[in-house]
This record gives C-alpha cells, sequence and structure tokens, in this order.
C-alpha cells in the first residue's frame, strides 16, 4: 500500500495534508524519515510514525452503539439525523454502516461496520441470526400468544413469520399495557410491530437487547458506542463461520 494512502486510510489528514507532513519531515517508515508519498508498505510489518507517535493500520471498524429514539439507521439522511452521525470524525472517516436497521422509534443495540461481508452474513436469512428485543404492547394478548408465535403468525401481508420465541414478563403493569420479550431469527420490516398487531395488540415501545453473541452493554448510554472487544468480534465471526 502506497504511504500517503496508508496515513490518508488511518484520518492522520487528506492526501495534500500528508504530502505537507511528509516534506516537513515528521513522517518515518522503520526508524528513517520519508519524503516520498509514494513509497510502499506493508501495514502488517511496517513501523509508521508520524511526529514519533506511531500509526497503526485499521482495516475494518466494528462498533456497538446504543441507538437511541429519533435518530434513523441509515449512512445519510436528508432530514433526520443518522447514526453515522453519532460518531466522532476519526470513526466515520472508515465509511461505517449499520448492520441491518431499527426503526426511528426503536431504541437498543445496533452493530457498526465497514466489514461488509460480515455485515452480509450477520443479515442472511439463511443464517437465521436471533435478535432479542423486550417491549411495552398495548391490549389484551390473547391466552395462547405464546404457542402463536412459537408457530409463527401471519402479517399483514400474507407472510408467514418463522418461529419467534415469546416470554411476558409483566401483564398490564399500566392498564392495558404488557412488557413481553420477543426472540425473532429474521428481520422483515417492522416485523415485531407487525407481529403483535396480527394478534389485535400495539407496541408502544421496543429496545433491542440482543443480536447473535452479541448483548448491549449496560454501561453504554443511549447515544454512546464503544469498539467491540475480541470476545465480541469472535463471536460474531463465529455465526458466520468467517476467519478473524
Amino acid at each position: 500500500m502506497r504511504l500517503d494512502k496508508l496515513l490518508a486510510n488511518m484520518g492522520v489528514g487528506s492526501r495534500k495534508e500528508v504530502k505537507a507532513l511528509l516534506k516537513a519531515k515528521k513522517v518515518t517508515l522503520n526508524g528513517e524519515i520519508i519524503k516520498d508519498s509514494s513509497v510502499k508498505v506493508n501495514p502488517d510489518t511496517d513501523s509508521v510514525r508520524v511526529d514519533g507517535e506511531p500509526v497503526i493500520y485499521q482495516k475494518y471498524i466494528y462498533v456497538m452503539l446504543h441507538k437511541p429514539q429519533g435518530v434513523v439507521s441509515a449512512t445519510t439522511d436528508a432530514k433526520d439525523k443518522t447514526v453515522i452521525d453519532l460518531l466522532s470524525e476519526q470513526d466515520r472517516h472508515f465509511q461505517p454502516f449499520p448492520v441491518g436497521r431499527l426503526d426511528k422509534d426503536t431504541e437498543g443495540l445496533l452493530l457498526i461496520t465497514n466489514d461488509g461481508d460480515l455485515a452480509h452474513q450477520l443479515t442472511s436469512p439463511n443464517k437465521e441470526v436471533p435478535k432479542v428485543y423486550r417491549a411495552n404492547v398495548q391490549g389484551e394478548l390473547p391466552a395462547d400468544v405464546i404457542q402463536q408465535f412459537a408457530e409463527g403468525v401471519t402479517l399483514d401481508d400474507g407472510y408467514l413469520t418463522k418461529p419467534a420465541k415469546l416470554e411476558v414478563l409483566t401483564a398490564e403493569e399500566e392498564p392495558g399495557v404488557s412488557e413481553v420479550q420477543i426472540e425473532i431469527t429474521e428481520g422483515k420490516f417492522h416485523q415485531v410491530k407487525r407481529m403483535f398487531e396480527a394478534v389485535h395488540c400495539k407496541v408502544t415501545y421496543l429496545k433491542r437487547y440482543q443480536m447473535g453473541g452479541l448483548t448491549l452493554d449496560s454501561q453504554l448510554p443511549r447515544g454512546a458506542y464503544r469498539p467491540l472487544t475480541e470476545e465480541e468480534i469472535t463471536a460474531c465471526f463465529h455465526l458466520t463461520n468467517k476467519e478473524i
């Protein structure tokens, strides 16, 4: 990889700014001052420093975000703030994107990465990656609702969902409102909301806590994010049979 490309990719500066750093003799490669931006480097073995500080090459970014309500799961949006807008400029430099989506009014766990292959694997219907949500549901739940969800329910467009695991956590804590936990293995448009609509109930609050081997960090405030740990990254790759 060209030296200027590596430095630009790591957010050191634009190509023009990188050339200025090289000209000012602030960049070293394996201890030697380099002024030629086209010099080839091996990111895995060569030591690159700027002003004496090491530049560690990183190809992929893996981030856990506690998505708040009111932001959209997209890279850009003409009207609303996106989940990418919540990242720092340095992290946005990697051109990451959300893996799957959460509705604008849904909060909780969202994985953000620039690893397209991993994202595809995690969202592939064939992988049946489990996703766990908690919801407040308004209306009287049918007595056999757990069995109905376990067998799959028919949505408004005639689609029969795959079996889902439903647990009623608190029945009618508020008048006519139940707190439930639901695990699904697919991600149709507004699926959780539409599943409850199929049994004549309405979701008034929805939050995702888990996706595959990832569980939302209870110490992570809404709107905040952090890099995945090595164990969490391994768990993601384990689901897809992809090597790290």
